[in-house]
């Protein structure tokens, strides 16, 4: 049934989708584990860190984390711990120039580089200890995990078996319109300002190519993805990038089980991030709308720390 309804409760106080992203992101602590971090040379002569957690086990999750994320963010610890304690080893990648250490190309990242996921996913499937692949992705990084699954059909490697996926911005243009939204104000000055850091240590070492004229004037999505990240990685424009990258164009080609998660009072999203018509009739792309979890949220009290979304993923992917 690709419709799936939700079985999440939102804890008393939490019932509102600012809550939700900001609890989190601000106050939740996860103990970071043992983590081997892993360097992989991608075809452009750049690299990739892939920080590898786990005790062996045949089966491994991929995770990919969101915009100016890295494999420490808090959920993605919180996934990790999950993951491991339900018998998965676990490896989460960050995206480049978003590991501690700036890429060496002239590009960094965005949200439809699937081909970097796919560079990471060739190197694990190389590992014959791992027969099962599983993928994870929050946010950006579930754009990307649903594009790459969507992008290659059934083309997709036989032990990639199931897919989860949360709080994804599948229309990139209509994110960007609701992150501009006043409401938004706060997060976008926080996505704004690391972003322009990004680009500043980027104009050191590229000192010609990237004019950082007026940067600290920018202020939104349209406004960055328009001068830096359509030009760097070969689209039109801002409205192109976004066209093409939105995993909400590969939906219908996804043939890998798949779990996608997205709240109903994300303040991130809105409109088509929520295309049951689409998914309904799907026979690999499952759906849930909790009414309450707003952006990477789920709260979750008790339970061992763990949040409502890693016990969901962990029970999809071992099911």
């Amino acid at each position: 049934m690709p419709l799936i309804e939700s079985t999440y409760t939102s804890p008393f106080g939490c019932a509102n989708g600012h809550v939700q992203a900001i609890v989190p992101a601000v106050w939740r602590r996860v103990p970071s584990g043992p983590m081997e971090r892993v360097r992989i040379a991608t075809p452009d002569d750049d690299f990739l860190d892939l920080d590898i957690a786990g005790r062996g086990a045949d089966r491994v999750a991929i995770i990919s984390h969101g915009l100016e994320g890295s494999s420490r963010a808090p959920y993605i610890q919180g996934m990790t711990r999950a993951l491991l304690k339900h018998g998965w080893d676990v490896g989460a990648w960050n995206w480049r120039g978003c590991s501690g250490e700036m890429n060496r190309q002239l590009r960094f990242y965005h949200s439809g580089a699937s081909a970097d996921l796919a560079v990471v996913a060739d190197h694990v499937l190389t590992r014959s200890s791992w027969q099962r692949v599983a993928l994870v992705g929050f946010r950006l990084g579930g754009n990307m995990t649903l594009k790459y699954l969507g992008a290659r059909g059934s083309s997709v490697a036989p032990r990639i078996e199931a897919a989860v996926a949360f709080s994804v911005p599948c229309d990139l243009a209509a994110s960007s319109v609701r992150l501009g939204h006043w409401s938004n104000r706060l997060y976008m000055a926080r996505f704004m300002r690391t972003l322009r850091r990004k680009v500043a240590g980027k104009a050191v070492r590229y000192s010609t190519e990237f004019n950082t004229t007026n940067l600290s004037a920018m202020r939104t999505f349209r406004d960055f993805d328009g001068r830096y990240t359509a030009p760097l990685h070969g689209f039109a424009g801002a409205e192109d990038y976004w066209d093409q990258c939105g995993s909400i164009r590969f939906l219908d080609q996804i043939r890998v089980r798949s779990l996608w998660v997205n709240a109903s009072d994300d303040p991130f999203l809105a409109g088509r991030y929520f295309p049951t018509n689409l998914v309904r009739n799907h026979t690999h792309l499952h759906l849930k709308t909790p009414r309450y979890g707003g952006h990477v949220g789920f709260v979750t009290l008790g339970s061992g720390g763990e949040y409502w979304s890693e016990s969901r993923a962990v029970e999809f992917l071992s099911s």
